[in-house]
């Protein structure tokens, strides 16, 4: 695949980003493009490696290892270096639906995965395959393709995140009439608003994907609350059949003292006021705003770094993101080897930006917050944290522990929780009476995808927990397979 020698040849090379001191003053994306020559030296360096591990898509250590939606790597890598970009994008949407948002969010497992990566910068994956859609909408080779015939089946796709527009993509595709509910005002999910603009542009790159799928025959209804304003048995009484796509949107708390002041808020709040702010006028008016204020981001992962972007972006004072875990190492550590996830040190596009600002990585490791503190108003004014170790406990398990004489009083005046997920929200379920797991995520069987209820299935966070954009999208595609195999009684879907 690619030049035999292309990976002795040529070095790792990616696009420039813009620099921090410019890109802070908009909500445009950060990233520049790379010119064709240089993209095609990249696929060069793919490997005829024999085993490509970056499409395998398996699970190892609990982490994703090689990509989940089994994209056809080396093939489209050996297809730009050979200049023949519109075969390279043919080979891209056989498995990828929205090769515009993964190329964009999706954190590269198939690049942890890359047999160059062994010893040598693996290929540059993500950015190739970002380059091949983008070109693909310069050269106008996506296009509306509405299937030719219909099947007079009926389903519905509830929540348009990642994994509802994909099965919604396949189920259209396959002829069957697809109606869409999104209880926000626009379509798009967590791709809308958990994820700002300057990491995926919402009118230039979401919403073109959304009005394509529109052109194809998928119809989109929002501000639809099922439970609310939509009657959740309309579902079992006018449709075929129905995909509940709706996330792991119940965010982690932080019960501590101090939890109910003006001020601390959970990240989506934060980031979903943003972005709608941003649609409707202008940054300027969201409700929950940072300027002028000292802000402290607990938790880490891509919805930390968002945060810690947003509020520089906002004209934040100083920003300070907290985690529990210890700081990673800058190489792989003897018990994360290759192709599992590395967990290493790593400076996103936040902490690049805060670090231009404040002149050091805003994170400090192995910290918890005790307690918030307010003033006589009611509004959080500072915090109190404290260090910790982690150690086992008496069934082996690892927990954290307090170091003495470790408290610390920080200022902050807005505090945003990024903890994670705990699944899905439960009145829906509740409504519908599909059956759940321990974890409350609903109880489907992967890559079969049927709930307890005959005709309803589910797939992405909402039945596996939080997890990838890749995910969602490999169980939203895994999700149509299987309902259009209930409808007709065979498919040709993959």
């Amino acid at each position: 695949m690619g030049k035999p020698t292309g990976f002795i040849e040529y070095l790792r090379e990616l696009p420039v980003d813009r620099p921090p001191q410019e890109r802070v003053k908009d909500w445009k994306e950060f990233h520049h493009h790379m010119e064709e020559k240089k993209l095609r030296n990249q696929g060069a360096r793919c490997m005829d490696c024999g085993v490509p591990f970056c499409h395998t898509g398996k699970l190892i250590s609990g982490m994703a290892a090689g990509c989940p939606i089994h994209n056809l790597i080396p093939e489209w890598n050996d297809l730009v270096y050979r200049g023949l970009w519109k075969e390279a994008l043919e080979r891209l949407h056989k498995t990828n639906n929205f090769p515009d948002f993964t190329g964009r969010v999706c954190p590269a497992p198939c690049e942890g995965s890359c047999v160059l990566g062994i010893n040598n910068p693996p290929v540059t994956i993500k950015n190739i395959e970002y380059s091949i859609i983008e070109k693909g909408w310069e050269e106008g080779w996506v296009y509306p393709n509405p299937p030719k015939t219909r099947t007079g089946k009926r389903v519905t796709v509830i929540g348009s995140g990642p994994a509802g527009l994909s099965c919604a993509a396949q189920l259209n595709s396959a002829g069957h009439t697809v109606t869409v509910f999104e209880r926000a005002d626009r379509p798009g999910g967590l791709l809308m608003y958990g994820i700002p603009n300057m990491k995926l542009d919402k009118k230039e790159v979401l919403l073109r994907r959304i009005q394509l799928m529109e052109q194809e025959g998928v119809k989109f209804v929002c501000n639809a609350n099922v439970g609310d304003n939509v009657e959740p048995q309309i579902f079992l009484k006018e449709f075929d059949a129905t995909v509940i796509c709706t996330g792991a949107t119940k965010p982690r708390d932080l019960p501590i003292e101090g939890r109910s002041l003006k001020g601390v808020h959970f990240a989506m709040e934060y980031l979903k006021g943003n972005t709608q702010a941003l649609l409707n006028g202008g940054p300027d008016h969201a409700g929950i705003h940072a300027k002028g204020k000292d802000v402290v981001v607990i938790g880490g992962g891509d919805t930390g770094t968002d945060c810690v972007g947003s509020s520089i972006r906002q004209g934040c004072k100083s920003v300070l993101q907290i985690e529990i875990l210890p700081k990673p190492p800058m190489d792989r550590a003897k018990d994360n080897p290759w192709p599992e996830w590395p967990k290493v040190y790593r400076m996103d596009y936040g902490q690049e930006e805060a670090a231009w600002k404040q002149g050091a990585d805003p994170r400090i490791y192995l910290t918890t917050v005790k307690k918030f503190v307010g003033d006589e108003k009611g509004q959080v004014k500072e915090l109190v944290t404290v260090q910790i170790t982690w150690e086992k406990n008496e069934k082996g398990q690892f927990v954290p522990k307090e170091v003495p004489g470790t408290e610390q009083t920080r200022p902050a005046q807005l505090v945003l929780l990024a903890m994670g997920f705990l699944g899905p929200e439960q009145d829906i379920l509740d409504d519908l009476k599909v059956e759940r797991d321990p974890r409350t995520n609903i109880k489907a069987e992967h890559e079969k995808y049927t709930t307890n209820i005959k005709g309803i299935f589910a797939a992405g966070d909402c039945r596996r927990g939080q997890s990838l954009v890749v995910w969602a999208i490999n169980e939203g595609r895994g999700a149509a397979r299987e309902c259009d195999r209930y409808l007709m009684g065979s498919t040709d879907l993959p």
